[in-house]
């Protein structure tokens, strides 16, 4: 039998089972569908706005005693929540991936595809390069006809915010012969040497000395570091790409990296999965069951970890009358049962909505809890976006969140499984 089954196949559940498995677990993942990262830019935000008035976070770690009491950053000491990100950084840098921040801990701005900066904590290489300055100029480079990315109007943005910048648009067959192309295959096409050198040989015609290069996010997808550092040669100037919208291939390269190092541990990552009930005795949990097209599947484990996400990623369910519960456990949420009170009349409202805030309430150890405030199964966790009290896309903390009390919660089941040896090393001498 395994020693933890994970719920969930986002970066909450890939980073909290790569961390049990470091700690000699032996670990299974299953999901339904692969997590949000193949929507998201790739970055790791910790916290990037705060307030009902949204006001920009300078320095994240300094500004984190503002966030409210029951926020899941106050459910992990400081020095613990940096360490989780350091070891995500090293974990990243083994896989070809490198992040890096800013000096002094401050937030990056980086640009988004409409030219507005963004702010993030920790970027891949490829994107910290785009990073605001104003003694640095920017040439923003697209296809032509390529959807959804639009140089000249992501510079005038950039204009405004007084970031010194231009556009270039290249003819579509640098990169492809054939016209309909996402982001996803024209970042697989540019895995290929001859259409790196188509690039670079287009690219040498319209940057001038000084600038640094912006390009949609399609450098390469399984060799994106070779072909990164190719461009940075053979151009001699920063190359730096802006994400595009979905699908996120700064998000499959993240979701790749962190499944190749389950690999190396013998974890297995099962999509596909859907969970559909369990079953406990006295309080502890014997199996949970993913649907099939026969009779339900049984996954047992010593422990089991919650990492399913929010109301976006299909961890709760509501209905008519106004119930909303956990999908899988029917574990107590902090959403309020009446749906009147679910969404605010204004759909951008600015203190978000309150069904987005709702979740499962945890202990310091994040195992699920009660009213009484006490455990509901002795062999469950949670973590990530699943979590009560935080609304991570609104306040842009929704990688943060994850990673920290991802690894807080893998580091839990494996303390909990050291004492329980202990214990029956005692009974048994």
């Amino acid at each position: 039998m395994i020693d933890l089954l994970v719920i969930g196949a986002g970066i909450t559940g890939l980073v909290a089972a790569l961390r049990a498995a470091e700690h000699g677990q032996r670990v299974k993942v299953i999901a339904k569908g692969m997590g949000a990262q193949h929507w998201t830019a790739g970055t790791i935000d910790v916290l990037g706005y705060l307030g009902v008035d949204r006001q920009p976070v300078k320095a994240p770690w300094s500004t984190l005693a503002q966030l409210a009491e029951d926020h899941p950053y106050h459910l992990i000491e400081r020095e613990p929540a940096r360490a989780a990100l350091a070891w995500f950084q090293t974990v990243m840098e083994r896989c070809g991936l490198g992040y890096s921040g800013a000096a002094g801990e401050h937030n990056l701005l980086l640009p988004s595809p409409a030219g507005a900066w963004r702010p993030a904590f920790l970027a891949p290489a490829a994107q910290a390069g785009g990073e605001a300055d104003k003694e640095r100029p920017m040439l923003i480079v697209g296809l032509e006809g390529m959807r959804d990315f639009y140089p000249h109007f992501i510079v005038r943005n950039l204009h405004a915010s007084g970031q010194p910048a231009r556009a270039a648009t290249l003819p579509w067959g640098v990169v492809s012969e054939v016209r309909d192309r996402n982001t996803v295959q024209l970042a697989a096409l540019l895995d290929e040497s001859t259409a790196q050198q188509r690039l670079i040989s287009a690219l040498k015609l319209v940057v001038q000395p000084g600038e640094r290069i912006g390009m949609p996010a399609i450098l390469g997808l399984h060799r994106h570091g070779d072909v990164l550092a190719a461009l940075q040669r053979e151009l001699g100037c920063t190359v730096f790409e802006i994400p595009t919208l979905p699908p996120s291939v700064p998000g499959m390269r993240l979701t790749a990296a962190l499944r190749h190092e389950l690999e190396r541990y013998g974890v297995r990552v099962e999509v596909g999965m859907e969970a559909i009930g369990f079953h406990a005795q006295a309080g502890v949990i014997e199996w949970v069951a993913t649907e099939t097209s026969a009779r339900p599947l049984r996954h047992r484990a010593t422990a089991y970890l919650l990492a399913t996400g929010g109301v976006l990623g299909g961890a709760f369910a509501s209905d008519a009358d106004g119930r909303f519960w956990e999908t899988i456990f029917d574990l107590p949420l902090t959403v309020p049962q009446d749906r009147r009170r679910w969404f605010r009349p204004r759909f951008l409202d600015a203190q978000g909505q309150p069904a987005f805030r709702g979740g499962v309430s945890v202990d310091s150890s994040f195992q699920p809890i009660g009213a009484d405030g006490r455990p509901l199964y002795a062999n469950l966790w949670a973590a990530g976006g699943v979590l009560a009290h935080s609304d991570p896309i609104l306040e842009r903390s929704l990688e943060g969140i994850a990673i920290v009390t991802g690894v807080a919660a893998a580091e839990a089941t494996v303390r909990e499984k050291t004492i329980e040896r202990v214990r029956n090393d005692k009974m048994n001498p």
